[in-house]
């Protein structure tokens, strides 16, 4: 049975937790946009996390300790191996030379934006990084984002680190300013990427979105990711997950999104019981 080590773990914040795992195999093939599907163990859930970045052997993914599954994911360490493994999936970001490009990563979707940017980059763009967090400690990979922007600038909701607001007040400002934009990326939250479709679609400006679905087998067998794009419908893991920001019904995938959302308190619930019980027999 092939399990798939955790070779290092490093904590970005308190609830976030950048990972390097070893598989070759995965690393060898993936590409800005890929996504992996990990399952901890026999019975756990399969989850999607995109590949933030890779080497000859090994990929890094960040995760955000939300739900019962990636808190207990944030729980590991090196050390600890994965049971299950699956990539590389999903469509490539499509890379062209635009000009003058807008990557906007809010909270964990920066950890997704930033093998995004450094392909942009590389492509001959120059990059115009926009990042966020509700606070300071959730703003990530700033150095990393840095090496590959032309500018970049930070914002938090609280004011406690780089411009009070949002990244959409800075994207406003960049757009008002005398850079003439050819091309946004965002991820991040859906409500962030909506407003960023709607910010650029008057000016036109090519817009791409990497859409954060329910997924559950990541291969577009169980229809769980299915998303309506141009009046289409679309599965986010082998059409996407990047799509034309302007096409998409965020609406309608706002609402799908929270359609597990009861379930998902109740398992993290249960899971947080189940640790609090372990740490009492411990102590006996």
């Amino acid at each position: 049975m092939h399990m798939f080590p955790i070779l290092s773990s490093r904590r970005l914040a308190p609830s976030i937790v950048e990972f390097r795992i070893d598989a070759p195999l995965i690393a060898r093939k993936r590409k800005p946009g890929n996504f992996i599907m990990v399952r901890i163990d026999e019975t756990g859930e399969r989850i999607p996390l995109t590949i933030a970045d890779s080497d000859e052997t090994t990929i890094t993914v960040i995760v955000q300790a939300v739900g019962k599954t990636t808190h207990a994911l944030c729980a590991m360490e090196a050390g600890d191996t994965l049971r299950d493994v699956v990539g590389p999936l999903g469509t490539p970001t499509p890379i062209r030379t635009y000009g003058d490009v807008a990557c906007i990563g809010g909270g964990v979707g920066t950890a997704e934006l930033y093998p995004i940017a450094q392909a942009l980059h590389e492509a001959g763009n120059r990059v115009h990084t926009i990042i966020g967090g509700r606070t300071r400690e959730l703003v990530i990979l700033e150095d990393e984002m840095r090496q590959h922007s032309a500018t970049l600038q930070v914002t938090t909701d609280d004011g406690s680190y780089g411009q009070r607001g949002l990244v959409t007040d800075a994207l406003r400002s960049l757009m008002e300013g005398e850079t003439h934009l050819e091309a946004v990326y965002a991820i991040g939250p859906m409500s962030m990427m909506k407003a960023v479709a709607d910010m650029t679609r008057e000016s036109a400006i090519h817009t791409v979105v990497s859409l954060n679905t329910i997924m559950v087998d990541g291969t577009g067998m169980c229809g769980g990711c299915r998303v309506t794009v141009g009046g289409q419908m679309k599965f986010a893991c082998v059409d996407g997950p990047e799509f034309d920001a302007h096409s998409v019904d965020f609406d309608e995938l706002i609402m799908r999104s929270r359609t597990y959302a009861e379930q998902e308190r109740e398992a993290h619930e249960r899971h947080l019981c189940k640790l609090a019980e372990a740490g009492r027999e411990a102590e006996r």
